[in-house]
């Protein structure tokens, strides 16, 4: 049933051309420059900056990473672009690290620069920083494409020393959650480094990357957010692969007892979710999909006896900023009982 949940999903989205990650919906949050500041790390990639938001506080050992979703953008983190999750964490005393860019990324060490065969797959007229529906070209100058992705090594080597070593933060017992690309991504890290995570969260994330049909969604959803190619991230079905599914590493996740919350919407637009035609078309069917991929995620996790888990489904919600805010409210005494 839920296979097939995700193939009749599937066949709504790819004829749209929409992203399988695509944030859907209105900003409702205004960037602050006097609030978080920018906090640049040398990588493999170049320079990469992270946005840093201070706990009320000022305690330095609780800390959270939030990642974006598949359209990432070059200039601010799509949390502080959309949304006021910042202010929110850092009441509750907690120090907030958004790492800033990685279009279509899943925040993972890639094999090898983005190209097609051997050719770079968008036009430098695109935009990087386009989070608009619809295809957004990243030109052959940016991170991933003139050089090979290595965020993976970035989040668990790079960024937390330098933050340690500049801003004094705990690099043991932190948080990370992410939306879409970010919830399987925030898995992923809390799955293979768990004495850096103790805390993961995953609102409408693709659990299940390697149920039939979803990788060729995935490369749909690459190219049309930043002209990215899924073969450059990881051969199709080898180890790598399969590394970064979490239906596939769950059993780690139970053994680490990380503390996750995995949430999904139900596809069923709610008052304020859509504000056009057009949004609801691609919302719902994303949703659909996210759904299906994390409740197959919970069944795997059940059959395996985890009991670290809390699954939120909201009885509407649709693949929005609006409804990742919600979740971040929700999930906020767990986070905090669960880091530092």
């Amino acid at each position: 049933m839920l296979k097939r949940a995700v193939l009749v999903s599937m066949a709504i989205v790819l004829p749209l051309g929409a992203s399988v990650a695509g944030p859907v919906g209105t900003a409702n949050a205004a960037f602050d420059p006097n609030f978080g500041f920018d906090f640049w790390v040398d990588s493999e990639m170049g320079p990469i900056k992270s946005r840093v938001f201070r706990a009320a506080d000022g305690n330095t050992n609780r800390v959270v990473y939030a990642l974006d979703g598949m359209r990432a953008r070059d200039d601010l983190n799509g949390w502080e672009i959309e949304t006021n999750v910042a202010r929110a964490l850092t009441a509750w005393n907690i120090n907030v690290v958004m790492p800033v860019g990685g279009q279509s990324s899943f925040y993972l060490d890639w094999n090898a620069p983005s190209n097609f065969f051997g050719i770079d797959g968008a036009s430098s007229t695109g935009s990087a920083g386009s989070s608009a529906v619809g295809s957004s070209a990243a030109g052959d100058n940016v991170a991933g494409k003139r050089n090979t992705y290595k965020w993976e090594t970035f989040l668990t080597q790079h960024l937390p020393r330098e933050l340690n070593n500049r801003l004094g933060f705990r690099s043991t017992r932190n948080g990370v959650f992410g939306l879409s690309m970010g919830g399987s991504a925030a898995l992923a890290l809390a799955g293979y480094y768990p004495q850096q995570f103790s805390f993961a969260g995953s609102y409408s994330g693709f659990l299940n990357t390697s149920a039939p049909g979803m990788r060729e969604a995935l490369r749909v959803a690459m190219i049309s957010a930043g002209g990215f190619n899924i073969d450059s991230m990881a051969p199709p079905w080898g180890p790598q692969w399969l590394r970064m599914d979490p239906f596939v590493f769950a059993p780690q996740l139970r053994d680490n007892n990380t503390r996750l919350w995995i949430a999904s919407g139900s596809a069923v637009p709610g008052g304020g979710d859509v504000n056009s035609a057009l949004g609801i078309v691609q919302a719902v069917p994303l949703e659909a999909l996210a759904l299906a991929n994390t409740r197959a995620f919970q069944v795997r996790m059940d059959s395996i006896g985890a009991r670290n888990v809390h699954y939120d489904y909201p009885p509407t919600g649709v693949h929005n900023w609006r409804n990742w805010e919600d979740q971040v409210n929700r999930m906020l005494p767990d986070l905090s009982a669960n880091i530092g």
